[in-house]
């Protein structure tokens, strides 16, 4: 059975890491800024979902290798390391390439249904290749799951109060968007952001490779 203080106790740690500026608002408000509402959203359902994952693996106890064992966190850091400095240099290159002609027709194509998905794997992709997302949750679920309660109920409960939180924050930022959104329709502006995301991206994989705990 949930039990409903633990989830509002936890919802006020989770609402602090929520709003706290990251890599995850990084990629939602460049999702949003240059392909619009529905890609931000795209990417921030896929990185609530990896958040799910993490904190069921932390309900089962999957994540205790991530503490146990230096060599698992160690291989998962530098392929989250790895993932981060791809995707950031794939940012700045596509920026420099993209001529006058491409931009202008880049930002429709990217509302499709293939380009949402793929919002959404990097979404995913990049908060389930992130070990302190799982060391986050281990070190704080357990403390909210009380005695005679369902571990893996909880620990998925708990999760879920997160991801609502997270997709009610991003939903800000989405909206928020719609302010600059003549400014960001120019192309020059366009290159200017993901140069910005993708130097970020560059910054948070060398961090994680140079620095993991």
């Amino acid at each position: 059975m949930i039990q409903v203080q633990p989830l509002f106790a936890f919802a006020v740690v989770a609402a602090l890491l929520t709003i706290v500026p990251g890599i995850d608002t990084s990629l939602v408000l460049r999702g949003a800024l240059t392909r619009g509402h529905r890609y931000g959203f795209a990417t921030a359902i896929g990185i609530c979902c990896g958040a799910l994952v993490w904190g069921v693996a932390a309900a089962i106890g999957a994540s205790a290798l991530l503490a146990a064992s230096e060599l698992a966190y160690r291989v998962l850091t530098l392929a989250g390391a790895g993932y981060m400095l791809w995707l950031g240099g794939s940012l700045i290159c596509k920026s420099f390439r993209r001529g006058a002609d491409a931009a202008a027709h880049d930002l429709p194509a990217m509302r499709t249904t293939d380009s949402l998905g793929r919002a959404w794997l990097v979404g995913f992709g990049t908060n389930l290749l992130n070990p302190k997302v799982g060391v986050f949750y281990l070190a704080t679920i357990p403390q909210f799951i009380p005695a005679g309660t369902s571990p893996a109920l909880m620990g998925v409960a708990l999760a879920a109060v997160h991801a609502l939180l997270s997709i009610i924050w991003f939903a800000v930022i989405i909206l928020a968007t719609a302010v600059v959104s003549r400014w960001v329709g120019r192309q020059r502006a366009v290159r200017i952001i993901d140069r910005i995301t993708g130097t970020v991206l560059i910054g948070f994989g060398v961090k994680l490779a140079a620095f993991p705990h």
